[in-house]
């Protein structure tokens, strides 16, 4: 019988299952990588960043540093 185990791994390559597990058995497993999940936060911010890189008072702050044109 397949049994899916959620499981985090740490630095060191450990498994730790996220939800209490009896015993996991000695045997095969297939492991699936999945991304990290990324903070609802950073998403939010990164939405608003680029909102406001597109604002020609920004174009105007970093124009300094731009090559000339």
């Amino acid at each position: 019988m397949l049994q899916t185990i959620e499981v985090e791994i740490d630095a060191t390559g450990h498994i730790h299952p996220l939800e209490p597990v009896q015993t996991i058995p000695a045997g095969r497993a297939l492991l699936t990588l999945l991304k990290p999940s990324v903070d609802e936060a950073l998403q939010l911010a990164e939405a608003a960043l680029a909102e406001d890189w597109l604002k020609p008072e920004e174009e105007e702050a970093w124009a300094h540093l731009q090559p000339a044109r």
